[in-house]
């Protein structure tokens, strides 16, 4: 409970909304994506510009509250909240202005990748994004960003070229190439360590409108083969291509799909060839007609469209998530038969297990570049598990772990940060997940955080 004297001195200084556990729409205000995620802030202060968010931190500081930044409210682990602290709430700073001549979208940290394809496409300019568009831009930026055009141009981090950041101690920060270096190098891939991103300026590229979609379904009993022939094709596919293969099952009702596959397993591979659509229908013809398929979805579409293709899959506050992830340095028989072997005991028939490969552009960024570790790998491997009623947490969280387990022998034991589970396993999988960039980080985090403000994240830790 905070004293009404102390957040009538904070309102006189707000140009957002302030809610309380006691406001009309506090309980819509604080549920975040995942519903396995029930949490009860103090206040949210939702937002309007930037000196909002300096006169939350110094609120926050003064009366020793814990804080949650919150963009689009997407991370898995629900970093986006917290039991009696204080939301900072940026959603309503997410406009987006795009200079098609520098090829520069500069975007407020509360915008989706939905808000920002919107205002690139008309006038054919993406940047590389996630794979759902209802996915906030800093969380995903802050911890490196796979998406659908990353073997062309990189992860989402790559291409942040500026960012605004509120600190600790309150000042509002420039970070870029030409100032504070360092803090730019630490936002690529380093986590919200470092402060609030209340802007990021990515750099564009030509992309679409129209691009060609991959999105076929076989089926799943012929999983390791199709895995294997899957490998050998990204061995020879051009940068323009970037795709998710992914093991599941189809679920009762599924339109798409003819009534005689419902609940039983497929095996998918889904990605966006970012060159001439003609061209990208013969790149990904052999993905297609590897067999007669179950379902095949691709062909020309909007670029905005692929984004928004898993969309229904993840709906908001209704789901449970818990994703874990490793990165792999090679796609093996013996690592494919795990992985088909675990993905087939799913418990739930909503959740997948997901294969990034990691190549193109993404390899072509170095240490000196991005706080980002993960370049070394050949492929990240996700299983994540989606189900929809809390009885069933503990069979989905076990059967991620386990699936995790055995596959650590085939792993150095670092992973994608933004798919971590709840990143239970603390400073230990921060060391292995950053890598030879922790000690890096902890200076950084000594300079810009040296009290820990935010250590809702992927959190160093600055002692």
């Amino acid at each position: 409970m905070i004293p009404s004297n102390s957040l009538k001195a904070l309102k006189q200084r707000f140009n957002g909304r302030l809610m309380e556990p006691h406001d009309v729409g506090y309980e819509t205000a604080r549920l975040v994506w995942n519903g396995m995620i029930d949490r009860k802030p103090a206040l949210i202060a939702q937002c309007r510009d930037v000196q909002d968010v300096v006169s939350c931190i110094a609120f926050a500081r003064e009366r020793d509250l814990r804080v949650a930044v919150r963009g689009g409210a997407h991370s898995v682990a629900g970093h986006g909240t917290c039991d009696r602290g204080l939301v900072i709430d940026l959603s309503a700073m997410r406009g987006v202005h795009v200079d098609p001549r520098a090829h520069i979208a500069q975007c407020g940290g509360g915008a989706t990748w939905a808000d920002v394809d919107g205002a690139t496409q008309p006038v054919g300019l993406a940047t590389p994004g996630g794979v759902v568009s209802e996915t906030g831009i800093g969380g995903l930026t802050l911890g490196g960003g796979h998406g659908h055009l990353r073997n062309l141009y990189g992860l989402s981090c790559d291409n942040l070229l500026a960012a605004e950041v509120v600190t600790a101690d309150g000042r509002v920060l420039q970070a870029s190439e030409q100032e504070n270096r360092d803090l730019l190098w630490g936002l690529r891939g380093g986590g919200g360590n470092f402060g609030v991103v209340t802007r990021m300026d990515y750099r564009l590229h030509a992309v679409g409108p129209t691009v060609m979609f991959l999105a076929v379904f076989h089926d799943g009993a012929r999983a390791g083969e199709a895995l294997r022939f899957y490998r050998d094709f990204n061995d020879v596919c051009p940068p323009e291509l970037s795709t998710i293969a992914f093991i599941g099952q189809v679920v009762a009702g599924a339109p798409a799909f003819p009534p005689a596959t419902h609940g039983r397993p497929f095996v998918a591979f889904v990605g966006v060839y970012a060159g001439p659509v003609a061209e990208g229908e013969q790149v990904v013809a052999p993905l297609r007609e590897l067999a007669k398929p179950l379902a095949d979805l691709s062909g020309p579409v909007p670029y905005v469209q692929a984004q928004t293709f898993f969309d229904d899959e993840y709906p908001a506050h209704k789901m449970h998530y818990y994703w874990k992830s490793l990165h792999i340095p090679a796609l093996g028989d013996q690592v494919i038969d795990l992985i088909v072997d675990h993905a087939l005991r799913q418990p739930s028939p909503h959740s997948t297990t997901d294969i990034w490969p990691i190549g193109g552009a993404v390899r072509q960024f170095g240490d000196d570049t991005s706080a980002y570790y993960g370049r070394h790998a050949a492929y990240l491997v996700n299983p994540e598990a989606n189900w929809r009623a809390a009885q069933h947490d503990a069979a989905n969280v076990s059967w991620v772990r386990a699936f995790i387990d055995a596959l650590a022998q085939h792993s150095d034991g670092s992973r994608y940060l933004n798919f971590a589970g709840f990143q239970e396993e603390g400073e230990a999988m921060m060391r292995q997940g950053y890598g030879p960039h922790y000690d890096r980080l902890v200076e950084l985090k000594r300079k810009y955080d040296p009290d820990n403000v935010f250590q809702l994240n992927q959190n160093v830790p600055p002692a």
